[in-house]
C-alpha cells in the first residue's frame, strides 16, 4: 500500500490526520535534522498500521515535507 504523506516537523503535538482523499498529514515533534523526523514518522506509521517499522519505506521525498510512503501490510 502506498500513501502520500505531508510532514509537519517541530509540532507541539504528535498526531496523524487522514484527509478526505486518503492522504495523511503527520505532525511530528522532531526537527527535520539528521533524519530524526523521518525516524519518528516511520515509528508513528508503524503504530498506526500495526506493522513492524521494517515494513515501512520512504519511497520518495526523503528530505522533503511531501513524501511517498510504502507500507507492507502483508508481513
Amino acid at each position: 500500500m502506498q500513501k502520500k504523506v505531508k510532514v509537519k516537523p517541530n509540532s507541539k503535538v504528535q498526531k496523524i490526520q487522514e484527509e478526505a482523499d486518503g492522504n495523511l498529514v503527520v505532525h511530528l515533534k522532531s526537527p527535520p535534522v539528521d533524519g530524526k523526523a523521518n525516524e519518528e514518522l516511520i515509528k508513528l506509521l508503524a503504530e498506526k498500521f500495526d506493522v513492524p517499522k521494517s515494513h515501512i519505506r520512504i519511497r520518495s521525498g526523503l528530505s522533503s515535507r511531501q513524501k511517498l510512503i510504502e507500507i507492507d501490510t502483508d508481513g
